[in-house]
């Protein structure tokens, strides 16, 4: 069974290969990352991950160089920042690389538990295309079966005519119901080789600035004349 640190490792890792980043800009991404990690994952889970992952030799810590030797030829803000604390930015390893490949790689139950299916599908875009359908046919499997299971207890969830423990188990076979199709429907893409789920962020930035349309060389500027009545008289 997985470990919630391992799914916390895998994110970190991850990210990390994406680019190096600080402490605080992690915990933010890790935030955004998945709903079942962001609800587990705390500053104070942060730093201990990482200090672990240093010490196992995955990533390594650093701080971001000085644009300047002596501080008395920096900068008046640089100068007045200096007293503060510099971020220590972390970045992978080559056996952090190699270590992110070999979990990225695995096929096994861990992959598609609760604690970290969503951690792996969040970087299936770094997985070959039969373990993402290993994995996601692993998933579904568990999911259905715990349908099964929800189906079967629910006429006898709410006990002595108790309607609340009902509505849970409906609501609970209604998620697993969505969940079911939602995989079927991932794995009929990844088996489709027309279809992508590639970000098309990835491939076309639409956060560059729109630039605005040119003045057309047909019309010139308009200017509205001064009214008369609004000017103050001098006199």
């Amino acid at each position: 069974m997985a470990r919630r640190s391992d799914a916390l490792h895998t994110a970190v890792l991850g990210l990390l290969d994406e680019q190096p980043l600080h402490g605080y800009e992690l915990r933010a991404r890790l935030d955004l990352l998945v709903g079942a990690l962001r609800r587990r994952v705390s500053f104070g889970s942060v730093y201990p991950a990482l200090r672990t992952l240093e010490q196992r030799g995955l990533i390594a810590a650093s701080e971001p160089a000085e644009g300047c030797a002596d501080p008395a030829q920096a900068p008046a803000q640089t100068r007045a920042l200096a007293p503060r604390r510099r971020r220590v930015v972390y970045g992978l390893t080559a056996d952090g690389q190699a270590h992110l490949a070999d979990l990225l790689a695995a096929r096994g139950p861990a992959t598609w538990e609760d604690d970290d299916f969503d951690v792996r599908f969040a970087f299936f875009a770094r997985t070959d295309a039969a373990t993402r359908l290993a994995v996601l046919q692993g998933r579904r499997a568990s999911i259905d079966e715990r349908l099964q299971r929800a189906r079967q207890h629910a006429p006898c969830c709410g006990g002595r005519g108790d309607g609340y423990r009902s509505e849970l188990a409906r609501r609970s076979a209604e998620s697993l119901e969505r969940e079911l199709a939602w995989l079927d429907e991932v794995a009929a893409r990844e088996r489709d080789p027309s279809t992508t789920l590639v970000d098309p962020c990835a491939a076309d930035p639409p956060c560059a600035p729109a630039t605005p349309p040119a003045a057309s060389p047909h019309r010139a500027p308009q200017h509205r004349p001064r009214n008369p009545r609004t000017s103050r008289s001098t006199s």
